[in-house]
């Protein structure tokens, strides 16, 4: 990262400001938080992805212990004659 830095320092493609604010936040583009009105949108969103997340995990993890399951059966009945 830091190397990233000096790079476009010596490459001239920072603005012309002062050394150390070219990278600093502005406090009238941040918004500050309004914790008396939460954004359930994005509550909601953030929920069901990871419920739906646990839900293809928990699937996938069924499938691999029936295929494990079936091939140690079938790994049982193999013809000893044979070989």
């Amino acid at each position: 990262m830091a190397a990233a830095l000096r790079a476009v320092r010596r490459w001239g493609l920072v603005a012309a400001a002062p050394p150390g604010l070219a990278f600093t936040r502005s406090a009238f583009v941040v918004k500050k938080a309004n914790y008396a009105q939460p954004n359930w949108l994005g509550v909601g969103l953030a929920l069901w992805t990871s419920a739906a997340l646990w839900a293809l995990l928990i699937r996938q993890h069924n499938e691999d212990i029936m295929e494990y399951e079936r091939r140690k059966q079938a790994k049982g009945r193999k013809c000893t004659r044979c070989s």
